[in-house]
């Protein structure tokens, strides 16, 4: 299938590393112009060269800009120095956010700096951004927001995640009501614990704090998934893909997981 991606402008925050990186991958490779965002302009520099290469001849420019989406000014700034490079934006990809350790705290171990933090970089940063690009997309008659959440919105047991996850999907969803009539599409993914290069560090500490190894970490973690295993961050980024692509229009407001299939709960 042609995701008709040839030449769309794309802007993906925390594209430095993780699914943020393997979605700006995703898009080179289907012939996307990609702005990489994050903080760090060294971690940045090596994402650039990652999806070039994956891009291969296909792959449209890639750019970096360096922007804290937990501060409005530069992500004013971050907007429109991509609208310049590319003579506008189509498609946004918010997935800036720190990795959730899945530490279980409760209410007296509650850190309100941590949580404010946590929702001024993932919740207001993603608004943040969609603000920033949403007149250029109306003015354009055709967009694409996709907002990286993850599955600890179906769950309790860590506040602050649970929290910032549903706030995302609402969001999500009054943006959507707010924009479809204007060709702009917003969805909300909820990856679970997903393959990248910080799970070596997040499964060990998850085994010591519970006391066994990595191995039985793992083999649980898996077990919980009914495909069997823990997908992988390129594994989200495809379906990222696909709701960033026009073929995507009959997809807006909703939440699609991409954690391999939890056990148990109906949705529906």
């Amino acid at each position: 299938m042609d995701l008709e991606l040839v030449g769309k402008r794309a802007i993906v925050t925390g594209g430095s590393r993780g699914i943020g990186l393997a979605v700006a991958k995703a898009l080179a490779a289907e012939g996307a112009h990609v702005a990489l965002v994050a903080r760090d302009a060294e971690a940045l520099a090596a994402a650039k060269a990652a999806v070039q290469e994956a891009g291969g001849l296909n792959a449209g420019q890639v750019i970096t800009v360096s922007c804290d989406t937990g501060d409005d000014h530069a992500v004013r700034h971050m907007a429109a120095d991509v609208a310049a490079a590319f003579g506008g934006v189509d498609i946004l990809v918010n997935a800036a956010a720190r990795a959730n350790t899945g530490a279980v705290v409760g209410i007296e171990q509650f850190d309100e700096d941590e949580f404010t933090e946590q929702v001024n970089v993932k919740v207001l940063g993603y608004l943040r951004c969609a603000r920033a690009v949403a007149p250029s997309m109306k003015a354009g008659g055709w967009g694409r927001i996709i907002n990286v959440s993850g599955l600890a919105a179906r769950s309790s047991g860590a506040i602050t995640g649970t929290v910032r996850n549903v706030a995302v999907a609402a969001a999500t969803k009054n943006l959507a009501d707010e924009l479809g009539h204007h060709g702009v599409n917003v969805t909300v993914v909820h990856p679970g614990v997903t393959v990248t290069e910080k799970t070596p560090e997040i499964l060990a500490l998850r085994a010591e704090r519970a006391g066994t190894s990595v191995a039985e970490v793992e083999k649980q973690l898996g077990a919980s998934v009914s495909i069997g295993r823990l997908v992988t961050a390129a594994e989200v980024a495809d379906v990222v893909a696909f709701l960033a692509s026009p073929r995507s229009v009959a997809i807006n407001g909703d939440a699609i997981t991409v954690g391999g299939g939890a056990r148990g709960p109906v949705y529906y």
